[in-house]
């Protein structure tokens, strides 16, 4: 049973007067106690209410049955009777709060005790209400309505009546013509004028946000409407804005519309607003440009990489928002890395393409890989020397080169991936950095056969792994916003990230002192120093040029054997048992540090297939670790959120379980969205009472193990996540060598030392008595 404190609304103009609060306790599933006071009560569920030392309004003394009990037909019943309110379905209950979501048969099972509703017109009536009144000739009603549609819209519930009464269409032909209609006003009303057009788009977006409603029904006039305003130089950003979320979504769910989108609007139109100074227009203008990017055909994708080009995208990102005076938010990060990750995704065509050993053009690559190493002028058809010699000279040439097929090396990029792209990354290393290349070539050439590093070998194995650490062919992920800076600085950023790496590689070759067996090994070292070097997010190509200098072989065998000495050093039989004997401890630590975590509270993103956006929600622990405090906000919040404005709380002792990934609830509904594996692995939910649960997409993989583990604490269970193995690892090993600080260099012995035998007598033994 749950009761509600309750609030009337006094703008509902049958009843003008103002009524109390009250208060309904729950104790052990029923109504201690309740009273009336010129108040409203509700009942929210059907069934009895046991009346036993309460006192009896006398509109109510009717509603008893034959056991002394208060029996209603549903959870408005109570109200009506109070107010003796005609055509109950004019109205319905909506939270107090800033969502002014309404209460429906849907989900009237989330309400939580102690939440404040407003008795309001019905969705219906509110809907008809506003449809009539934004028609209005007067401009100040009209502006005055827009404005309530633009807050009503996020509610599902009034959206669907909206809709029903052809709202969007509606809104769609005051954006087609209403400009021209007030384009005389403008002038004087301009600021009026703005704000309602405005609210007309932010009702658009909040309406079709919920998926109602195909986005393939708008007409071209629309269409080029909405351009229009994306395409002038001077208007107003909330106008700006809400028209580039209007497009972003437009192509992204339509293949219709983003043709007719990709017509009307350039990216040289888009450009002037990444050099302006609002983050927010600089985000939803990368997000159209990923959008137009991610739908494009493939045969258009190049060309319109091409575009980029041309016009200077990357180095005006770079400038204007990279390096600007300013943190990058998390929005933006997302967009930054969707847009690294379809840059990237152009080498997907050529990685996936094998070399044709009869394709000549294809062929005189790799003559020319050969004549840049050794000087080698093309030798006409005529020449005196034989086919034999000339054979025999090529492939003494490349088996230089480190073709493993020395006599056909084309034969050696028929594997996919990485294809052709290897001998893209190798010729591109030859042209651009020739004394580099040469030397290393020539260097190879004059070791022993069993010490050489194959260049060719090397390049191509070396693709491969930058192709599958850039994870290129992949679509973007929906949660990540794991960009690098580095990657903007340089036109050519792949191409010249090989060659930073092909020439690690040889560095590190000479360093280990490798031989053709060694070739696994130095790859995987290749990959750690990469690797290492990367998540220190260098903000240019050189620097992390200077990463790798510092990560050289040595060093990373220094990392390897302190890791390799720690986990030998504490497998003997002593350190075993002693780890044991401490582990309850560090687990008790481990616990109290993701519960204070909890405690402290995290802002969630929330996420849906249609569309990105700036929309989260706050989940934080009670002091006392009985109660989960949530509720949405309006922006990503700097610091903790307090308890009392978050308006929704959720017992502990009411959790049943925390389910993860494919077995949450809101990953086993259909969408683009829940089939994305990297929101899989983000995704947890708790589950109440019956059929209720709150769902969560962790912003990381920290948070994820944080909140999985916290919750599980809670309910007296098992922390699990690779997190607390990571944590109780470290503090174990710490927590050993604080304690074994006395015994340093002293050699801890496998077994205990045997007891010494008796002594032939106990003559210094000393009598206390």
């Amino acid at each position: 049973m749950k009761c509600l404190k309750v609030s009337s609304r006094p703008s509902i103009r049958s009843r003008q007067s103002t009524h109390e609060m009250i208060g309904l306790r729950v104790m052990e599933g029923r109504l201690k106690s309740f009273c009336f006071r010129n108040c409203i009560v509700v009942y929210v569920g059907i069934g009895p209410i046991p009346i036993t030392g309460c006192l009896v309004h006398p509109t109510l003394k009717n509603c008893k049955n034959e056991n002394g009990h208060f029996h209603f037909s549903n959870q408005y019943t109570l109200v009506f009777l109070r107010w003796s309110l005609a055509n109950h379905e004019y109205f319905a209950l909506q939270h107090a709060d800033s969502s002014n979501f309404y209460i429906t048969e849907k989900n009237r099972n989330e309400i939580k005790n102690g939440t404040i509703l407003r008795l309001t017109t019905s969705p219906a009536q509110n809907a008809q209400q506003l449809h009539e009144r934004i028609q209005s000739s007067s401009m100040d009603a009209k502006l005055e309505a827009l404005k309530d549609l633009a807050s009503l819209s996020r509610d599902v519930t009034f959206a669907q009546e909206f809709i029903n009464l052809d709202g969007i269409s509606l809104l769609t032909q005051m954006v087609e013509s209403g400009t021209e209609r007030y384009q005389k006003l403008q002038k004087i009303m301009k600021p009026c004028f703005g704000d309602m057009l405005s609210f007309t788009l932010t009702a658009f977006v909040e309406l079709m946000d919920h998926g109602i409603v195909s986005w393939d029904t708008f007409s071209v006039a629309f269409i080029k409407k909405i351009a229009s305003f994306v395409n002038k130089s001077a208007i107003d950003i909330s106008i700006l804005q809400r028209s580039l979320a209007i497009l972003e979504s437009m192509v992204l769910n339509s293949h219709d519309l983003y043709q007719k989108v990709a017509q009307e609007i350039t990216i040289g139109q888009l450009i002037p607003h990444l050099q302006g100074s609002d983050q927010e227009i600089q985000t939803y203008t990368i997000a159209v440009i990923n959008a137009l990017f991610l739908k494009a055909p493939d045969e258009r994708r190049q060309e319109m990489a091409n575009i980029l080009a041309q016009k200077q995208l990357r180095s005006i990102i770079l400038t204007h928002v990279i390096r600007a005076q300013r943190a990058i938010n998390n929005e933006m990060a997302h967009q930054l890395y969707v847009l690294q990750v379809l840059t990237f995704n152009l080498l997907e065509d050529r990685m996936m393409t094998k070399m044709d050993p009869q394709d000549q053009a294809q062929r005189d690559i790799i003559f020319e890989l050969r004549r840049i190493a050794f000087d080698a002028e093309s030798e006409p058809n005529n020449s005196s020397g034989s086919m034999e010699k000339r054979k025999s000279m090529y492939t003494r040439d490349y088996k230089k080169l480190g073709f493993i097929n020395h006599v056909n090396p084309a034969m050696d990029f028929t594997q996919t991936p990485p294809g052709m792209l290897a001998l893209d990354n190798m010729l591109y290393f030859a042209k651009h950095h020739q004394d580099a290349y040469i030397r290393i070539v020539l260097e190879n050439s004059s070791r022993e056969d069993k010490h050489e590093c194959p260049f060719g070998r090397s390049s191509i194995e070396l693709t491969k792994m930058l192709c599958e650490i850039l994870k290129v062919g992949e679509l973007p992920s929906e949660t990540c916003n794991d960009f690098h800076p580095m990657f903007f600085t340089h036109d050519r950023s792949f191409e010249e990230f090989f060659c930073i790496c092909i020439q690690l590689l040889n560095k590190t070759w000479k360093e280990m002192r490798a031989t053709s067996e060694d070739f696994n090994k130095v790859m995987q070292v290749v990959k750690e120093q990469v690797m290492r070097a990367l998540t220190t997010k260098p903000s240019s190509l050189d620097q992390f040029k200077s990463k790798l200098q510092n990560l050289s072989y040595t060093e990373i065998l220094k990392i390897r054997q302190s890791e390799r000495m720690n986990q030998e050093d504490f497998q003997s039989r002593p350190i075993l048992e002693l780890k044991e004997k401490i582990q309850p401890e560090i687990l008790e630590l481990i616990k109290q540090q993701r519960l204070n975590r909890l405690v402290e509270g995290t802002c969630f993103r929330k996420l849906n297939a249609r569309r990105r956006q700036d929309k989260f929600w706050y989940c934080r622990l009670s002091p006392n670790h009985k109660v989960l405090h949530y509720g949405d906000l309006e922006e990503s919040p700097q610091g903790e959120v307090p308890h009392d404005s978050l308006q929704d709380k959720l017992p502990v002792a009411d959790i049943k379980a925390v389910v993860t990934g494919k077995d949450c609830p809101h990953m086993k509904e259909k969408g683009a969205l829940k089939q994305n594996k990297e929101v899989l692995e983000l995704a947890f939910s708790i589950l109440y009472d019956s059929n209720c649960q709150l769902n969560f997409i962790a912003p990381d993989k920290h948070e994820y193990c944080i909140w999985t583990d916290g919750l599980n604490a809670l309910l007296g269970k098992d922390m699990m996540s690779d997190l607390t193995r990571n944590d109780l690892d470290t503090l174990l090993s710490m927590e050993i060598k604080l304690r074994l600080l006395d015994l340093e260099n002293i050699q801890i012995p496998d077994a205990p030392p045997p007891i010494p035998k008796e002594p032939s007598n106990y003559d210094f033994v000393y009598d206390c008595n």
